[in-house]
């Protein structure tokens, strides 16, 4: 197959991440998953594993520890998921993308093997198995693999971690995880192997005491916790993100910059720190700390893509991400006005789109634009707009499409304001896909 011919017989697969919240027909099952990687020789088992969940901040957190261990002279194979554009996104080697004819190459081995399985892989399934078939081929000495969604059934378990970590736990994907973040804990707890090194920026009492009691049961052999084996103490903020120091537990680093916006962002900084070190088993050469925050990069993560005016560009999807955006943007871009949001989101159980629009922030911007994000499971853009009322907008609009919001939200802010993309990563990647076009491909 060539590349057009991958995608097509990829897509023509069960995709969760296009169906309707709810819509899971069966129970969740390893089945499909395993016989398929054991056709492929159990790629997965020949070489170590950082596993990463988390409800929010976990792709950050992956990049940041696959550019760390490379940095320290490792070859380093990175899966994340969502893609923002394109789906060779989700499979990197060193940071860089698969090649779109090494992905079709994936694809026709996968295709040739359907036939002999008992059942139909899930299109998520057939990109995990690309992922790890491909490390194996490359020879990566270690892989960073993001999870899909949750942990204990995610396709990515078929991987035992060396270092497991929880980035932080809160409500979202209820549908599938749980109404609870008790629950939900349990869910992302999954991924804690035997003999697996545990790293969470969760500090809550209950999901925390989930992640420790499923560590010991599971027979880790230690468990990192924010605020008592490391802690972040100082963050503060600089030209272009953040300054901070950290304590772990094989030393201190101090006064490191971080080239990301948002006091979160931290965060997940000292989640991706501990895991490396947890991974070697020491302290990191600290000039490779300082060189690897300070190129740092998370396309979609408030991450600023064109100026005059500024647009800000940040998949949150929940209201405890949205909360993080909105201060974040208060803290860094505060005085600039007029400042106008572009919302799209997913349907899901138990999300208000009305709480999310208001963390964004909705009832202190000069309007909203409302817009329908390109996926099956989209809230209408009308539903987007109502909420966005409810949420206290004084101003809204509604757009045919992403492309159509981002140009009013450019016209309303003027060359001195500030546009903000947020609601869903579907939204933010079409906005970064439509500033590329119209700016010659240059991203901003």
């Amino acid at each position: 197959m060539n590349f057009d011919e991958a995608v097509a017989f990829l897509d023509s697969h069960m995709n969760l991440e296009a169906m309707v919240a709810g819509e899971r027909a069966t129970p969740p099952t390893f089945a499909r998953i395993t016989e398929l990687l054991a056709l492929l020789g159990d790629p997965q088992r020949q070489y170590p594993v950082v596993h990463v969940t988390g409800t929010n901040g976990k792709t950050s957190t992956a990049r940041l520890v696959g550019s760390l261990l490379e940095t320290h002279s490792l070859s380093v194979g990175g899966f994340s998921s969502p893609h923002l554009e394109h789906v060779t996104e989700r499979m990197t080697w060193n940071g860089a993308p698969i090649s779109t004819g090494a992905f079709a190459e994936l694809m026709t081995l996968l295709a040739g093997l359907e036939p002999v399985l008992s059942d139909r892989p899930t299109w998520f399934e057939l990109v995990t198995a690309a992922a790890f078939a491909w490390f194996a081929e490359i020879a990566v000495d270690v892989a960073v693999v993001e999870v899909g969604l949750g942990g204990t059934w995610d396709a990515t378990n078929a991987a035992d971690g060396a270092v497991a970590v929880i980035t932080n736990i809160g409500l979202d994907h209820q549908e599938f995880l749980g109404d609870t973040v008790e629950s939900i804990a349990t869910e992302k707890a999954g991924i804690i192997k035997p003999g697996s090194t545990v790293v969470t920026g969760e500090r809550a009492e209950g999901p925390r005491g989930v992640i420790e009691r499923a560590a010991a049961e599971a027979g880790a052999v230690g468990v990192l916790v924010g605020g008592d084996a490391f802690d972040v103490v100082a963050n503060a903020l600089a030209v272009g993100g953040r300054v901070f120091s950290l304590r772990t537990p094989h030393g201190t680093y101090d006064g490191v910059f971080l080239a990301l916006h948002g006091r979160h962002q931290v965060d997940n900084a000292a989640c991706a720190i501990v895991a490396a070190e947890a991974f070697f088993g020491r302290a990191l050469d600290e000039a490779v700390v300082a060189e690897v925050c300070a190129t740092a990069k998370s396309p979609g993560r408030l991450e600023i893509v064109g100026r005059r005016p500024l647009v800000v560009l940040d998949g949150s999807k929940n209201v405890a991400g949205a909360s993080s955006a909105h201060a974040a943007i208060e803290e860094e871009f505060g005085p600039v006005r007029p400042r106008v949001l572009v919302v799209g989101m997913l349907a899901g159980k138990g999300k208000d789109p009305a709480e999310v629009i208001a963390a964004l922030g909705a009832g202190d911007a000069d309007a909203v634009i409302a817009c329908a994000a390109p996926s099956p499971r989209a809230v209408s853009a009308a539903d987007v707009a109502g909420a966005a009322r409810t949420a206290g907008a004084a101003r809204v609009e509604i757009a045919a499409g992403v492309e159509e919001a981002l140009i009013t939200a450019k016209e309303i802010a003027g060359e001195d304001g500030l546009v903000l993309v947020a609601g869903s990563l579907y939204v933010v990647g079409a906005a970064r896909a439509a500033v590329q076009r119209s700016t010659g491909g240059s991203g901003g």
